[in-house]
Formats: C-alpha cells, structure tokens, sequence
C-alpha cells in the first residue's frame, strides 16, 4: 500500500492573517480502493468532488499570499466535511449513484478511512489555523470554498454564488454586501443550503473556537474552466481581502450555534 497523502497544504505568508479552505477539491482515490464500484464518469461528477474548487483556491490563495488547505480525496471515500457521527459520512448513495464499495462496511474499514483520511485533513486544518494565528497575532479569519450545480432534481437554481453560515454574521454580512454591490450576480443567503451543520469543518474549526468565518458556494458552471476560475479569482480576491482589513474579524468571539449547545469537548 502506498503512501497518500489525504491533504495538500499551500505555504504562503501566515501573516495575512487568512486561510483559505477546500473540503472537497479533489476526487482522487488511493489504487487500493479502485473506483469504490463506480464507473469513471461518477468522478468527473458532483458526487465525488467540487467542481472548480481546487483551480479557484489555488487561484485565490496566489492573489491573497494566503495559506490554503485542500482536500486530496473523494467525498465518496468519506466526506471531510461531516461529523465523525453524522450518518452521512460515508454515503451509500449519493444523487442516485449507490457505491458498492460503501455498502456494506464494517466498523473495521470504516474507522480505517476516518483514521487515514478525515482526521489527517481536519488536524491539517487545525495546524494551518494555529501557525496563522501565531504568525498573525490575532484570531485568523476562515474562508471555506466550495461549489454547487446548477440545477438540482431538474430545477434550476437562481444563484450564481452563496454564503452559507451558522450564527456567527461577523464575516457574512459585509461579504454578502460586497459580492451584490456589482448588481451583476445573484447571492444566495443560506441557500441552496444551511449553513449550520453539526460537526462539519466550519463547526469544528471556527464556530467552536470562535474564529469569523464564512463558507462561500459557486455555481459549478461558472468555475469549470479556466476562464471562470479567472473571472470568480478576480471577483473574490478583492472581496476577501477587504474583509480581511476588518478588525472585528480577527477577535476570537464565540456564538452560539444554531444546532444546540456546544459540548463539553468544544
């Protein structure tokens, strides 16, 4: 069995005060597991990864001198961004795809993908916080990326990006308010998802600690070719770095989540 590595870190200047975040930026999977009983085309599709993600990040952190942290395997291996509890972790269908290599498993496999793959990612995540935050001197400001379809169960979603949160509005509010300020595109408030989810990357890493943050989704095909990463860079870039200047966004200020009271480990 070969080394894989499940996380890439992008080493740039701390300092910034920002990082930037990929759950799901790629759709790898070690040769160990195949294709988890899938067909290739399931890969170059939602269900395995964030289409355009790793190009935007890569992108993004290069204009910001901000240090990022990607994802190097499929979300249909076991998505980084859930619970370690959430019974969607590793998901038996997904979008109508069953994957055969998922169903059944045993306890066995499956605290071996939490131990190989999402806890490596989530502790790279947390060092990447911490040397920022020691580089910075102030509470780090978390920028997550992700992206969604166009369309979902044959309807068309109206939204050309989002900004998915919890209950902490710090970051939310004034990039929201910089994003709509071109009248070009529409931005969605919490949709097509809820931000608040338990236990998932911004939970874990921001809502708990206190750190401002946002979790921003683009439509998949705004960002699938080299184009589009170049236009949402140049649409991003600017927004991010002005809400790094904020000072308020560099307090560690907890809130309380939407999904119930914090327990006792966080």
């Amino acid at each position: 069995m070969q080394h894989y590595s499940p996380y890439e870190i992008i080493e740039a200047n701390p300092a910034t005060g920002l990082v930037l975040l990929a759950d799901h930026a790629m759709n790898r999977l070690p040769t160990e597991y195949g294709s988890l009983g899938l067909p290739a085309a399931a890969f170059e599709r939602h269900i395995a990864y964030d289409i355009g993600v790793e190009a935007l990040v890569r992108r993004l952190s290069e204009a910001l001198d901000a240090p990022a942290v990607l994802g190097c395997f499929s979300r249909l291996l076991i998505d980084p961004n859930r619970g370690e509890d959430d019974p969607t972790l590793i998901m038996k269908i997904s979008d109508g795809a069953i994957i055969p290599s998922n169903h059944p498993i045993t306890q066995e496999e499956w605290d071996n993908r939490l131990n190989r793959f999402h806890r490596p990612y989530h502790r790279a995540v947390s060092e990447a916080i911490d040397r920022t935050a020691k580089a910075s001197g102030a509470a780090p400001l978390v920028i997550s990326i992700h992206s969604f379809t166009p369309a979902w169960k044959g309807v068309a979603r109206p939204w050309h990006a989002a900004v998915l949160w919890d209950n902490d509005p710090r970051a939310v509010s004034p990039l929201i308010e910089r994003l709509e300020a071109a009248g070009d595109i529409v931005v969605g408030n919490n949709e097509p998802y809820d931000g608040a989810l338990r236990g998932d990357t911004m939970f874990r890493h921001c809502m708990v600690p206190g750190i401002a943050h946002a979790l921003i989704e683009v439509r998949q095909d705004l960002i699938a070719d080299e184009a589009g990463v170049a236009e949402w860079t140049e649409r991003l870039a600017p927004a991010l770095g002005h809400l790094n200047t904020l000072p308020a966004l560099h307090r560690y200020e907890r809130h309380l989540s939407r999904t119930g009271a914090y327990d006792q480990e966080g």
